[in-house]
């Protein structure tokens, strides 16, 4: 009899051990992430600040011909510092709700509902760039677990980052349900190597110019690396339980990058 509580009380204790181990990767997997995304974090933001910076110099070196170019000058560099805040903003509401800072809304949402809002979002941007959008709406019948406003700013993020990055080609968004009955995959391909969503931000040399259409160009540049926006989209759909893989597939001499969500079915 006491042989067998012994065994049960070592059972108790091997299991307790085994949670123990795990929450203890758990945090330092946390606390490795914590720096890496703070070390991201900086490094992306120094190129845009260096941007801001090179606009203020043209304005201090005096390199202005009238009142009128300084004021463009001086316009262009609030629209500037603008944009870096809302760079910042983006990164910390992610960086938020990955923490539990921000609180996540989930519900259960039509999936087709989220594809028109995506497409609404999305589709202008691509015909300026004279790219093709093609978004398959779902069966109305599918509904998916989860954060509305989250879920459709980490796609439409990928699309715009696609869309920056693409020449030409096609872009497509689509739900595929081959997937456990639990879960459903939701996959954006985009013509281009999956290289392209590892390029990191680089810190541009400052140069003064007193060209405003140079100005403005180096102001134009102010923006996330597809690395980071790859980063920040799978931190929100990780956060609301679901997953992001980056793949390429060869397909007629092209690549294709595919970037796959996966998110959990629910009732409607």
């Amino acid at each position: 009899m006491n042989e067998v509580h012994n065994t049960n009380e070592l059972e108790v204790l091997k299991k307790e051990l085994e949670q123990t181990q795990l929450a203890y990767q758990m945090a330092i997997q946390m606390s490795q992430f914590k720096a890496g995304f703070l070390a991201r974090t900086s490094h992306e933001l120094r190129s845009p600040l260096s941007s801001l910076i090179g606009l203020h110099q043209l304005i201090l070196s005096d390199l202005c011909e009238s009142p009128e170019e300084q004021k463009e000058f001086i316009a262009q560099a609030y629209n500037s510092a603008m944009k870096l805040m809302d760079l910042i903003d983006e990164i910390v509401a992610v960086s938020k709700t990955e923490y539990g800072s921000n609180h996540l809304d989930m519900e259960s949402i039509q999936l087709s509902e989220i594809f028109a809002e995506i497409y609404n979002l999305t589709h202008l941007q691509a015909a300026n760039r004279n790219l093709r959008l093609q978004i398959n709406p779902p069966d109305y019948s599918i509904f998916v677990h989860t954060d509305r406003v989250r879920l459709i700013q980490s796609i439409t993020n990928l699309i715009d980052c696609g869309i920056t990055m693409m020449k030409e080609g096609t872009i497509k968004l689509m739900a595929i349900a081959d997937s456990p009955e639990t879960e459903i995959n939701l996959e954006i391909s985009f013509q281009g190597p999956n290289q392209l969503w590892q390029q990191e931000a680089k810190t541009k040399k400052i140069e003064i110019s007193n060209d405003l259409e140079g100005a403005k160009e180096l102001a134009q540049s102010i923006n996330l690396s597809p690395e980071m926006r790859l980063l920040l989209s799978q931190t929100l759909i990780e956060t609301m339980g679901g997953s992001l893989t980056l793949s390429q597939l060869p397909i007629e001499k092209q690549s294709i990058t595919k970037i796959t969500l996966s998110c959990h079915k629910s009732e409607s």
